[in-house]
């Protein structure tokens, strides 16, 4: 009779473990898939003048490109083009003027590896950089009178493939919109 019952119990423990694999999965098939991956960082203590041209280098990029783009301003070996602003001339082709905004990269590659991690949580296949901006934060005064600078930075990561087919559809709309007339 023990052994008998050491069998019952044997095959009783199996099913409850076949019954947890299966809620198991269930939860993993929950998950929901979401087009829009995001991250912001709220008045931080970078210049934001510098963060519109970095925004402007990583934005339709990959996030890992975008990453190692960033790190490479860091490291010093690729600048970041501010020809808009008069700024000492750097070597490369086609550099009006550049800079190599060292804090500003910092900050903006926290706020990008964020939102590379947010992309996979939602379970974006292809991730893209569609929105990349700066806005200009309230800036405290400091000592001696001057105000500090300031910069709210909003990065949006998106599904390139679906991005894509998204442009189309519209340029279609747009087309026959124009053919009807």
């Amino acid at each position: 009779m023990a052994e008998e019952n050491k069998i019952i119990d044997a095959e009783v423990v199996k099913e409850e473990v076949k019954t947890e694999k299966v809620e198991v999965k269930k939860k993993k098939t929950n998950v929901k898939v979401r087009d829009v991956a995001m991250a912001n960082g709220f008045g931080m203590r970078i210049s934001p003048k510098q963060c519109k041209y970095i925004c402007r280098v990583i934005r339709g990029k990959n996030p890992e490109a975008g990453i190692a783009r960033l790190q490479a301003v860091i490291d010093e070996k690729r600048p970041i083009p501010m020809a808009g602003l008069e700024v000492a001339h750097r070597k490369g082709k086609g550099l009006a003027g550049a800079r190599f905004p060292k804090n500003a990269c910092k900050g903006v590659m926290e706020i990008l590896k964020q939102a590379a991690a947010n992309a996979v949580v939602a379970g974006i296949e292809n991730p893209v950089v569609s929105i990349a901006k700066s806005d200009q934060a309230p800036a405290p005064f400091r000592r001696g009178g001057s105000k500090g600078k300031r910069a709210h930075i909003h990065i949006e990561i998106r599904d390139n493939v679906k991005m894509i087919e998204e442009r189309k559809m519209k340029i279609a709309k747009r087309a026959n919109k124009g053919a009807k007339k």
